[in-house]
């Protein structure tokens, strides 16, 4: 437990002892955020289940390598055949290494180096930034591979929404989609109106989500009994409310709306201000769903 508080006080110290607009400090982004990928990627398999089979695939896929055998008999095709993108990416890593934890180390590595990226590109203070990748999903990093990987991946694609050229984000898409299925729900951001909705219409449309997602026959049960999200996990469709997601997605509406008048109506900001509230709104309409929070990365 200590451990992760010097973790999560490290960026707290940065940003509270820099002035505001002196927060862009790409060597303190770089370094900590290698810090972070060492940590998780030398973890000895920690994070779960999830990641001992990933694990136990890849050293499916270094054996078929080493022998020169046959790919399609590995146990990656069984479990993610249509996550092309994800077995290219075992099949790679099998011709350097066959030890299972240099492969999560460089897969690791590869979500950190995106998640550099990203942040660096479309936030202006580093160390809130990472305080809040920290307090979101930092825990997911060591267990969610695929889906995180996912993520990282679409995320070099909002810079196209911006732009508004739709074949350079259909190629990110694509590639993260290969790599987690998952990430065919970003794709209508794309089509998202790049302009300000009126408080009123957001209120709305977040109660309208919230009671949608309440209901016992609510929209999200036919998405997820149907969906290719995630065809091998448990969905809890019909489970308990999930309190933290209503009160996570609160929590930033109010830091929105509060703020709101003040957001500049630019593409960029414009853009990541719809995102933060689609990611509200996915909270909110899966609120009881086990992996609404996954879903709304």
């Amino acid at each position: 437990m200590w451990l992760y508080l010097l973790i999560f006080f490290i960026p707290v110290f940065f940003f509270l002892s820099t002035n505001p607009g002196r927060n862009q400090h790409s060597s303190f982004l770089f370094l900590f955020l290698l810090g972070l990928s060492l940590f998780v990627g030398f973890s000895d398999m920690f994070g779960g289940y999830d990641r001992y089979i990933y694990g136990e695939i890849f050293d499916n896929i270094a054996d078929a390598t080493t022998i020169k055998g046959d790919y399609s008999d590995s146990l990656l095709y069984n479990f993610y055949s249509s996550e092309i993108g994800y077995t290219f990416l075992n099949v790679l890593i099998s011709f350097f290494t066959e030890n299972r934890y240099i492969f999560i180390l460089i897969v690791t590595l590869i979500i950190y180096t995106l998640l550099f990226v990203s942040i660096k590109k479309y936030t202006v203070n580093y160390p809130l930034a990472t305080i809040l990748f920290l307090g979101l999903w930092f825990f997911f990093t060591f267990t969610y591979l695929r889906q995180v990987l996912g993520a990282t991946i679409v995320w070099l694609g909002i810079q196209y929404v911006i732009e508004r050229k739709f074949w350079k984000f259909l190629v990110v898409f694509l590639i993260a989609f290969s790599m987690h299925n998952s990430a065919i729900i970003f794709f209508p951001l794309y089509f998202v109106p790049r302009r300000k909705f009126s408080p009123r219409l957001i209120v709305g449309i977040m109660l309208s989500l919230l009671i949608l997602g309440l209901s016992p026959n609510s929209l999200f049960q036919v998405y997820e009994s149907n969906s290719i999200v995630e065809r091998h996990a448990d969905y809890n469709a019909s489970g308990g409310l999930r309190i933290p997601y209503i009160l996570e997605a609160f929590f930033f509406l109010y830091l929105i709306l509060k703020n709101y008048s003040d957001i500049p109506n630019d593409k960029s900001y414009i853009v990541l201000m719809n995102m933060a509230l689609i990611f509200c709104g996915i909270l909110l309409f899966f609120v009881r769903s086990e992996n609404g929070g996954r879903l709304s990365w």
